[in-house]
């Protein structure tokens, strides 16, 4: 696939996540979990590799907080996510462990990463270990449902060709 298609395909991700991530989101006390960028995470590591899924991921969470719709805590979450997504599935080519990959570097790596930002930057009182309930449960979410979309698409003969063509994926 060309740069140019892979940087279209991830400017339609942003555009699909941002939009749609004001609409489902859950709201745990300071912070707001979005299940779609998860869903998104997966699928650009799966269709356009690492450096395109933490792009997107930088990009949405960006344009999130300056509309005042997301928080800060997306960040470390969706970019650790997709990053690690991208690499464990570019190493296996399994889609499982894309789906791993998003659910580790976000529900766990990631939110151990948001006690810095929550104590020192906002000055809040976090624990250090208490943000990975909220960010595993919003992760594991968004992340079977990229898992299940890519099999969907999969099980077509012409899409498995389309993405085995233009994609990283070549199993």
């Amino acid at each position: 696939m060309s740069k140019v298609k892979k940087m279209t395909l991830t400017s339609v991700i942003i555009a699909i996540t941002t939009l749609t991530s004001n609409m489902v989101y859950i709201p745990v006390e300071f912070a707001r979990i979005f299940p779609i960028q998860h869903l998104a995470n997966v699928l650009t590591a799966v269709l356009l590799g690492p450096i395109y899924s933490v792009a997107q991921a930088f990009i949405v969470s960006l344009i999130r907080n300056m509309a005042g719709t997301g928080s800060i805590f997306a960040f470390p979450g969706s970019i650790i996510g997709a990053f690690l997504s991208a690499v464990l599935f570019m190493k296996t080519k399994k889609l499982f462990w894309a789906f791993t990959g998003e659910v580790v570097g976000t529900g766990i790596i990631g939110a151990i990463c948001c006690y810095p930002i929550a104590t020192l930057l906002l000055g809040q009182k976090a624990a250090v270990f208490g943000f990975i309930p909220m960010f595993i449960i919003s992760s594991c979410g968004g992340a079977l449902i990229g898992l299940l979309v890519l099999k969907l698409l999969l099980k077509n003969q012409a899409m498995q060709a389309m993405i085995s063509k233009n994609s990283i994926y070549k199993g």
